[in-house]
């Protein structure tokens, strides 16, 4: 009997040192991750009937995290980028989603992310003459 009340007299002892190694683990884990910035191609679809005032991008950074030895193996040219600004109809400044195209499955298994950066590109369109 006495040996139960013991197991339970220093619950907070156990507590404080399952929590330290749950903490460990954690930052040992994220410890490991690595980003990777490469600059690629944006393919930019134009509305027809307005023509673009300001700059139109032709690359995107995109951002690839995850262990540092996979994410050095992945190969930029496998994902695409594009914009499509061709539903805009008016003049103005125009803000669309930077869409990467790769194969998502690959990337999960291996637990890799990629992102664009910027997520967004905008652009200043005016009517043509």
């Amino acid at each position: 009997m006495k040996q139960g009340l013991k197991f339970f007299s220093s619950w907070s002892t156990k507590v404080f040192s399952f929590l330290l190694a749950v903490a460990v683990v954690l930052i040992v884990e994220f410890s490991n991750i690595s980003n990777r910035v490469v600059t690629i191609p944006l393919s930019v679809a134009l509305p027809d009937g307005l023509v673009a005032e300001s700059l139109v991008p032709e690359t995107v950074d995109i951002v690839i995290s995850g262990s540092e030895q996979l994410i050095y193996l992945v190969d930029p040219s496998i994902i695409n980028a594009y914009a499509d600004f061709s539903d805009v109809d008016n003049s103005g400044i125009a803000r669309v989603p930077v869409v990467l195209d790769f194969n998502q499955d690959v990337f999960r298994q291996s637990s890799i992310s990629v992102k664009a950066q910027p997520s967004s590109v905008r652009i200043l369109f005016s009517f043509g003459e």
